[in-house]
C-alpha cells in the first residue's frame, strides 16, 4: 500500500478546499464553478509527523460524451490506481445523489481503503444526518466542514491509521523543469510522449490543463520532475478567474522550476506572449530551453532552421546563448534532445569558476579592450569573482564602476560565455568599488 492519498467525488463538493487545507497551500484552483478541476493535482502533507502524497482530482461524471468530462473520468481512474487510500466527498446538502451512488460503485471495484467524507458538516445538530451515507457501502463515514476546517483532524487521524508506517521517501532535491508557452502549443502532449502514458489531459481547445502538474521522470539515465502549466495568455485574454488563477499558477510553476522549456508553435512563430514568457523566466534567473514544436508540419529549405533560428535570437536578444531544438511532440521527434539539453543547462546553473580562473582568462581581454573612458575618467577593472548566488552572478571590482555602461557590461558577459559555458543561463554582472 503506498502513501498516496487521492480525494474524489463527483464535481462542486469541495475536493479542491480540502485539499488546500491539508496542504497549507492554495495550489489547486477553486472555483464555483462544476469541473474547474480538469487534472490531478499533487501536494505533500504531514500531520504529527507522519508525511504523504495527497491528490486532488476532477469530478466525476459518468456517462458524459463531454470531452473534458470523459479525459477526467480516466484521470480519476489514474489517480485511483495510484493510491492507497481514498477520501470519497459527498455533500451533506443535496444528500445522496445517482451521481454518488454511481461513483461509489466504481470506487467499490476499485478494492481500496476508502473514507467517505460528508462535506459541509458545520453545525452539531447536522451530526445526525450523516448516517444516511452508510448506505453508499463504506465502513469508514467521517463528517467535516472543508471551508472551516472543522473534522479534518479526526480525518487525518483516520489517514494516518490506514497508511503504511514506513516513511515516504520523497525526491524533493531532483532538477525540476518546467514545459512553459502559450496555450495550444503541445506541452501536455510532449510529457505524455516523455511518460509514455496519458498523465495529462490533451485536446486540440486551447487552455485545457489549468493547474500545473508534476510528474516524475526516470528514464535514459536521466531522472527529474516535469512540471506541466497551463498556457499563458495576454492579459486581455484571460477573461474569467479560472484562468487568472492558471496563469497565476503558470508564473508560480516557473519560479518553482531550474530550468523551463520554452515551446513554441513552429507555424505560428515566436509571437509576442512567447517573448514575455522568455522574459520572465530571464527575469526569474531560470535556465531555458527553447522548443520549436511542429516542426514536422512545416515546409522547409536549405537554410529554413537557421533562418528560424536567427529570427528567435533577434526577438530574444541580448540573450542569445540559448539552446533551440526543432522537434514534433506527436511524431516524438528529437524529445530526447530537449531531455539532454535541459538537463545540461541545469548543470550550467549549479557551474563555479574560481577566482584564479576568472582573472586569467579575463583580466588579459579587459586589459587589450578597456572600458571606454567616461568625462575624461579612466576606468581599471583589477579583480573578478563569482558571487556565491544561485545564479551564476559575477562581480567586477573597479576604481569608478558608475561609470560602466550597459554595452561593455555585455561585451564581458559575452567573454564569460565564450571560455565558459553557461549556455541557457542568464548571467548577473556586478562592478563594485574596489
Amino acid at each position: 500500500m503506498s502513501r498516496i492519498v487521492a480525494i474524489i467525488g463527483r464535481p462542486n463538493v469541495g475536493k479542491s478546499t480540502l485539499f488546500n487545507r491539508l496542504t497549507g497551500s492554495r495550489k489547486a484552483i477553486v472555483d464555483d464553478v462544476s469541473g474547474v478541476t480538469r487534472d490531478r493535482h499533487y501536494g505533500v502533507t504531514d500531520w504529527n509527523g507522519e508525511e504523504f502524497i495527497l491528490i486532488d482530482t476532477g469530478g466525476y461524471v459518468a456517462f458524459s460524451e463531454d470531452v473534458f468530462e470523459t479525459e477526467i473520468r480516466k484521470q480519476v481512474a489514474l489517480a485511483i490506481q495510484e493510491a492507497g487510500l481514498l477520501l470519497f466527498m459527498v455533500d451533506l446538502q443535496t444528500g445522496i445523489t445517482h451521481e454518488d451512488q454511481m461513483f461509489a460503485e466504481v470506487v467499490r471495484k476499485a478494492n481500496k481503503p476508502t473514507i467517505v467524507v460528508v462535506n459541509k458538516t458545520d453545525t452539531f445538530d447536522k451530526m445526525s444526518y450523516i448516517a444516511e451515507f452508510y448506505a453508499l457501502g463504506f465502513e469508514e463515514v467521517l463528517p467535516l466542514s472543508s471551508m472551516s476546517g472543522t473534522g479534518t483532524g479526526e480525518i487525518l487521524d483516520k489517514v494516518i491509521e490506514w497508511l503504511p508506517k514506513e516513511e515516504s521517501k520523497l525526491q524533493t532535491d531532483l532538477p525540476k523543469i518546467a514545459i512553459v508557452g502559450r496555450p495550444n502549443v503541445g506541452k501536455s502532449t510532449l510529457i505524455n510522449q516523455l511518460l509514455d502514458e496519458d498523465r495529462n489531459i490533451v485536446s486540440n481547445i486551447p487552455g485545457t490543463t489549468r493547474d500545473s502538474i508534476h510528474s516524475e521522470f526516470n528514464k535514459y539515465g536521466h531522472h527529474f520532475i516535469l512540471i506541466d502549466t497551463a498556457g499563458l495568455r495576454k492579459k486581455g485574454k484571460t477573461m474569467d478567474n479560472i484562468e487568472f488563477y492558471s496563469v497565476m499558477r503558470t508564473i508560480s510553476a516557473i519560479e518553482e522550476s531550474d530550468v523551463c522549456i520554452l515551446m513554441i508553435d513552429a507555424k505560428e512563430g515566436m509571437q509576442t506572449q512567447d517573448v514575455n514568457i522568455f522574459r520572465l523566466a530571464v527575469d526569474r534567473g531560470k535556465g531555458i530551453v527553447i522548443a520549436v514544436n511542429k516542426w514536422d508540419t512545416v515546409e522547409k529549405e536549405t537554410n529554413t532552421a537557421k533562418e528560424y533560428t536567427e529570427t528567435i535570437n533577434n526577438k530574444t536578444a541580448p540573450f542569445t546563448d540559448v539552446p533551440i531544438h526543432f522537434i514534433s511532440a506527436i511524431e516524438k521527434q528529437r524529445l530526447l534532445k530537449i531531455v539532454e539539453s535541459s538537463i545540461e543547462v541545469y548543470y550550467n546553473l549549479q557551474r563555479k569558476v574560481s577566482t584564479s580562473k576568472l582573472n586569467e582568462l579575463l583580466l588579459p581581454i579587459i586589459e587589450n579592450f578597456p572600458p571606454p573612458a567616461t568625462k575624461g575618467k579612466y576606468i581599471k577593472i583589477k579583480y573578478i569573482t563569482q558571487l556565491p548566488t544561485k545564479l551564476p552572478s559575477f562581480a567586477f571590482f573597479c576604481n569608478l564602476p558608475q561609470y560602466i555602461r550597459e554595452p561593455y557590461k555585455r561585451f564581458l558577459e559575452n567573454k564569460l560565455r565564450e571560455n565558459f559555458n553557461f549556455n541557457g543561463v542568464p548571467i548577473r554582472i556586478f562592478f563594485r568599488k574596489k
